[in-house]
């Protein structure tokens, strides 16, 4: 059994929040896990970002979702929570889809209810597949996973849709399905995440978007309101993406990297990250 996906159950059942920020590749997900969180959530709005710098209304295909997934699997020891979007097609694109997952190494996954193409959760424009079809759908990837080492999460995006009444309504629906956690999206204000984390039972995840009001809330008001697993899925990538923006105007306008107005990672911290360490020592070992 994987022992990442043996890892993110222990850490569910223990009763304190797991926080999972968002990674868009295999270097975010290494910075991830050495500032010491105990879950990665692969971000398929960071992804579609990463690899074709576009936005996420469903551009990417199941195969590099799931390639993305594996880089990021292989290049740390923590679980990965990977974003499947809407299972790419019917009852035998999902089977697959969750075998590609599991494959990859991913601790869990969650399938959303938009038509295809899916957007983000935070976009206007979501249409919705009908409730009793996406619970049909869910059926599908519980029985695909089987007894496999595979945590499933059913996402709903009716909130900023359809609103409050009918998010909850799904959610216990995509539960009775047999997932294993439920996924209330597009959320923007404290108001919804109390509404969701009072009106929906048993395990639940959230996802904090910077910027929103909601990003007031901090991981211990999160708890207390009884989440299970937490997002933050844009936070580096927004941070990265300001930071490489911010480097490259002054270098454009000064002709030099020196003196850039923020702090930057020197190359001797860099080579940690990707530790560089490691490799001199095969070499060393085993090398000509």
């Amino acid at each position: 059994m994987s022992t990442t996906y043996t890892t993110l159950q222990n850490a569910l059942a223990s009763g304190t929040l797991v926080v999972a920020p968002g990674a868009y590749d295999a270097l975010s997900a290494r910075l991830v896990a050495r500032a010491g969180f105990p879950a990665i959530y692969m971000t398929g709005f960071g992804a579609t970002a990463a690899r074709i710098g576009q936005p996420d209304i469903g551009l990417l295909t199941q195969t590099e979702m799931a390639t993305q997934a594996r880089d990021m699997v292989r290049a740390v020891k923590i679980p990965v929570i990977a974003d499947a979007d809407t299972g790419y097609g019917g009852p035998s694109n999902i089977e697959r889809t969750v075998q590609e997952y599991l494959q990859a190494g991913v601790a869990a996954i969650h399938l959303e209810d938009q038509v295809a193409p899916k957007r983000c959760g935070q976009m206007a424009g979501i249409r919705l597949i009908d409730a009793e079809e996406n619970a049909r759908r869910l059926r599908c990837a519980v029985a695909a996973r089987g007894s496999q080492p595979l945590l499933l999460i059913g996402r709903t995006d009716a909130l900023p849709a359809l609103g409050m009444d009918e998010a909850v309504s799904r959610a216990q629906r995509y539960q009775d399905a047999g997932v294993d956690l439920v996924f209330v999206d597009g959320v923007k204000t404290v108001a919804e995440v109390e509404g969701i984390a009072r009106r929906v039972a048993g395990p639940k995840v959230i996802s904090i978007v910077d910027g929103t009001d909601a990003a007031r809330l901090a991981v211990p008001e999160l708890q207390a309101m009884g989440f299970q697993l937490a997002f933050f899925a844009v936070t580096a990538l927004f941070t990265a993406a300001h930071a490489v923006a911010v480097a490259l105007r002054e270098l454009h306008a000064k002709g030099t990297p020196q003196g850039l107005s923020q702090p930057v990672m020197s190359y001797a911290e860099f080579t940690e990250v990707v530790d560089l360490a490691h490799h001199q020592r095969l070499d060393l070992a085993y090398g000509g």
